[in-house]
């Protein structure tokens, strides 16, 4: 069994990651034990990158040089096209304040306030990086999308950041209003895991 850190001290992310891994078979598919950064003291890491996969592979290199550890991380966000792609990088911290997400979700609404629906398209984005040690110059790379747009008010009480105000693409309901089960099967982070999970079939090949 090969231990492995997860790059993250985001609650809801750790949480939603929890239940992924054990849906998807990887844990036992490629032998991991992921465990969180926090049971090595490990930081945040300062998220200095222009996108998002430049920002996974800085948390994960940080978490993997600290702990001695392969590592995976995420970065993740909302991309609205109305926003030119805001709030994208900033998600976590759009209000000004980092994982404040009433705030963040007001600020949104503020900013596509009159906006008609057919103007509201967005998508969540994750990019997951998978690395065996802080230098590996060869990192797995996986990256999930799920397309919709953003509603007028929020709708649900399921996940956390911006789920009440995104109603996916095909969907009736929005992402807090659907199952856990569902929406970690079709979103963003489920995505890029079933993506991770056949890469590394091809690396172990």
């Amino acid at each position: 069994m090969t231990r492995i850190v997860l790059a993250s001290s985001n609650p809801g992310k750790l949480a939603e990651f929890n239940d992924l891994l054990a849906d998807s078979g990887l844990q036992v598919d490629s032998g991991l034990q992921v465990e969180p950064q926090s049971a090595f003291n490990v930081p945040d890491a300062e998220e200095t990158g222009l996108t998002f996969v430049e920002n996974a592979l800085l948390k994960a290199r940080h978490a993997s040089r600290i702990s001695g550890l392969p590592a995976l991380a995420d970065d993740s966000g909302l991309c609205v096209a109305h926003l030119r792609g805001a709030p994208g990088l900033y998600s976590a911290r759009y209000s000004g304040t980092h994982g404040d997400n009433a705030s963040n979700n007001a600020r949104l609404l503020r900013e596509l306030d009159g906006v008609p629906t057919g103007q509201r398209g967005a998508f969540f984005i994750c990019v997951l990086v998978l690395l065996q040690h802080a230098d590996d110059p060869a990192p797995v790379i996986a990256e999930g999308r799920w397309h919709g747009h953003v509603l007028t008010e929020q709708r649900g009480t399921h996940g956390f950041g911006y789920d009440p105000l995104f109603l996916p693409e095909d969907e009736t309901v929005s992402a807090a209003e659907l199952p856990p089960g569902l929406k970690n099967r079709i979103s963003h982070r489920g995505r890029a895991l079933a993506l991770l999970r056949s890469q590394l079939g091809e690396v172990h090949r």
